[in-house]
């Protein structure tokens, strides 16, 4: 079982028919999955960060949106630029990124 340090959910709008459309996905949520993705590649994080694209989460002014678990910190209208900042400040440097934090 892979127990990683960091859980980190993104709205991708996913439907429960799997049809992704809504809020984040308008908002280009996938690349800011695919960012996160890259960025712990990039980082040689894969044993302790998890990535997981998710459905709504009910705030949809807020989107797109991230929650990084264990903490429970919700970030929102996330941009790919926010990716970076976020890896480097709060999952590297174990403090959450508070300007961008819903």
């Amino acid at each position: 079982m892979v127990s990683p340090k960091y859980h980190i959910f993104i709205c991708t709008s996913c439907r429960i028919n799997g049809v992704q459309k809504g809020f984040c996905f308008s908002k280009d949520s996938v690349d800011i999955v695919q960012k996160f993705m890259e960025e712990v590649n990039d980082r040689d994080l894969s044993s302790d960060v998890m990535i997981t694209n998710t459905g709504c989460f009910g705030i949809c002014d807020k989107g797109p949106i991230a929650v990084v678990y264990p903490e429970g910190v919700w970030y929102g209208n996330l941009t790919e630029e926010d990716v970076e900042t976020i890896m480097e400040q709060h999952i590297e440097g174990g403090e959450p990124v508070k300007e961008l934090m819903i």
